[in-house]
This record gives structure tokens, sequence and C-alpha cells, in this order.
């Protein structure tokens, strides 16, 4: 499917950019990626690992920090605590209009961040970094040689990657606050651990750090020969493929834990929601099914609306009829197809309709008989295509029940 622009509100009203990508298939679970520190949404380690996530029905969800890629606000006024607040937010929007994060993956800086933020997401289950430090105050080492002029002056230019970012007074105040590893403790969630022995941006003895100070479950994958933005794809895409199978044990299982099968008595159906839109899993004592809304309504299009499943449901049940029919008269139907169609129209403009006012519900049903059949044949069997169960409850008086159920 392509991907979702986003516009998200900070908590100053400004507007974060984030791309929601979905997988043709209901998602397994939702992520969050955090880019790299002055990084952006769209480098080539979110995009790909991205990507390949959504392979695996996985979405994702990746957006630039404020004043940063194509999100608005002023960079020299944000701050790692700003960067938290970030996080919490998207994460917040993602379970009101999706669902919330079960997973959380940051690069660099990004994932000094997500490790603190994860504390305050209930939704969040699974924590991934890539090349990160271990405290926020790694950063500084970046712009070491203006940091008195920084403090002097409220503010410097400071080079970074080859491109001139203002750093404020207020942002070394800021990371010196986090300067200790006791939150990592804390953190309480299955933690997936990725850093290159050649990294020369972040030492992997900050990976050692997060790897001791953090209790387990946790994993280290060494990203042998890898760069710190990961800026060959086969490093990005090794990534992406160890992270899905990672996931699988923490996420996945559990996944199927919440959503384990009810109790469902023959002849009963419980619909669940997959989404805070229009998905929906549907359970029978045997089968599972999946309804939804076309994208152009809102939904995600992940299974047929509610009419199409109606439309279904008289369609096969014609279908049936129709054969059970034919084999016990022996009569030589060899293939059945029915085409069915749904609209509403004045009743005026019914001309076999009992009612004369408001609208009318309207089905076409198309049935093409195949086979060496008389034409006496062909009428009995659309005579008893009339017959089918659902086509009577249809055209029964029907009452509903609707109870409120603890």
């Amino acid at each position: 499917m392509p991907a979702e622009q986003l516009k998200i509100k900070n908590s100053n009203g400004e507007s974060l950019s984030a791309t929601l990508e979905l997988p043709s298939n209901p998602p397994k679970f939702y992520a969050l990626f955090a880019h790299c520190f002055t990084c952006s949404k769209n480098t080539l380690a979110a995009t790909y690992i991205s990507k390949k996530l959504v392979e695996r029905d996985v979405a994702v969800l990746r957006f630039d920090f404020t004043g940063l890629g194509s999100s608005a606000g002023d960079f020299s006024n944000t701050n790692f605590s700003s960067n938290l607040e970030d996080i919490i937010l998207v994460s917040k929007y993602l379970e009101t209009n999706y669902q919330g994060p079960a997973l959380l993956i940051g690069h660099s800086l990004g994932g000094a961040a997500v490790l603190s933020a994860a504390q305050n997401l209930d939704s969040v289950k699974a924590v991934v970094t890539i090349g990160s430090p271990a405290t926020a105050d790694h950063v500084q080492h970046l712009f070491s040689e203006a940091e008195g002029n920084i403090l002097n002056n409220s503010e410097a230019l400071v080079d970074i990657g080859g491109r001139k970012f203002k750093i404020k007074k207020q942002f070394i105040e800021d990371i010196s606050l986090h300067n200790t590893t006791e939150h990592l403790a804390r953190l309480n969630k299955a933690l997936l651990i990725f850093h290159s022995p050649v990294d020369d941006i972040v030492s992997i003895d900050e990976a050692a750090k997060i790897y001791q100070a953090c209790r387990h479950p946790k994993s280290f994958v060494s990203l042998e020969n890898a760069d710190h933005l990961l800026s060959n794809k086969r490093d990005a895409s090794y990534v992406a493929e160890v992270i899905s199978s990672w996931t699988s044990r923490y996420l996945c299982s559990e996944q199927e834990i919440l959503e384990t099968r009810p109790e469902i008595q023959p002849g009963t159906v419980v619909i669940k929601e997959e989404n805070h839109r229009f998905t929906r899993i549907i359970y029978t004592n045997d089968h599972e099914l999946i309804a939804d809304e076309p994208t152009s309504a809102g939904g995600e299009n992940f299974g047929p609306d509610p009419y199409e499943f109606l439309l279904t449901a008289l369609g096969s049940c014609t279908s049936m009829t129709i054969r059970m029919y034919a084999n016990k008269k022996n009569i030589p139907l060899e293939n059945i197809e029915i085409s069915l169609s749904h609209k509403r129209i004045h009743a005026e403009d019914c001309s076999d309709c009992e009612k004369h006012e408001g609208i009318v519900d309207v089905i076409d049903k198309h049935i093409c008989l195949s086979g060496d059949l008389s034409e006496q044949q062909r009428l009995k069997l659309m005579e008893i295509a009339g017959k089918c169960p659902v086509h009577k409850t249809l055209l029964n008086e029907i009452v509903i029940h609707s109870y409120l159920q603890e």
C-alpha cells in the first residue's frame, strides 16, 4: 500500500512530518522509528528498515523530530527532553488513530531517546537500538570544541556531519540531565542492541554500557564493517531481517495470546477490533475473516466491507442451494457463477416494490448456469435460487435485539 503522509502537532502546536507505511495485510503490530541526531525520517537506514519490516506485515511510522527534516519548529530551541516529548506524542497519535506501537526503533541518539521514552508507553513491548549511545550527553563530543563559545555566548553555529546547526546553551544544560544509565535498569521491555565495532561516531563501548545496565530479555548483534549511518543497503537489510525474526519471539507470540480465539458456539459470530479505524477480525467457530472499509471511506481496505459480506452471504447461499438441488435431482449442472450488487433507490422508481415512499435497498443477483440444461431445468434452478435460506431471511421481517454486555 502507498505510504500515508501525516502531520502531527507537537506540544507547541507545530507540525511534525511523519510517514506511516502499512503492509497489504493487516499489521501484526505497529512500530515507531526515531532517527539519528540532526538526521531525518528519510535516511537510508530509516526508509530501508521500514520497508523491509512492512514486507513482513509490520506497520512502521517514522517521523522528523521538531525542527528537522520536514517538521516545523526551530531546531536550536529543541533538546533531548523535547525529543522524548515528540516520541511520546507521536506514539499517542498512533494509539488514538491506529494502534499503539508495540515496538520502538531508535538510531543513534534516537536510540537513547526510545530507551527513555519506552518506560512511559504501556503499548511498547520491545525496543531496538542501532548504533546508540547509553546516555544523551554522549553527543556533546560532537561540538566539544565549540562548547566554551556556546556557554559564553548562549549559542554558536556548529558543524555536524558537514552541516551547520545552531546549538544553544539550553541544549547542553538539558543533555547534562540525561547523563546516567540508571533508568535503563527500569526499562522492563525486551531489548535488541545493534552496534558496529568500527563505528567511529558512537563507540561500541556505548552498546556494552546499555547491555550491562538493562535487564533480560536482551540481545546484542554485532554489525561487522557497518558504518554508523548504515549507508550500505546490505547492512540496513540485515538489521531489518534480524528485527523481524527477533520480534516474532517477543511480539507476535504475545499478540497471538492477546488475540486468542474466543470460545464461540456454532452459529455465533464474534467481531473484534484490529485497529481504531475500520479493520475488524471476524471469528466463527472454525474460521477467521477480515472486514474493512475501502481507503476512500477512511479504511485500510484489508478485507471486504460489510455490504460486500452481505452480498457474499446471499450469493454463496444461493449457489449452495442450487448445487444441492441439482445434485439431488441429477441435473447436469457443470458450473454456477453468481454476480451481486447492492444499491439504494427511491421507492417511487421501483416498479415491483410494496413500499412507495422513501428509500429502497435493491440487490441485483445475476446467475450464470453452465451445462447441458433444458429450458425447464434452468427455470427450475432459478426458482430454487429464490428459496435459499439467506434470500428468504432478507425478505422476511427481521427483528434485531441489541444488548450491552459487560
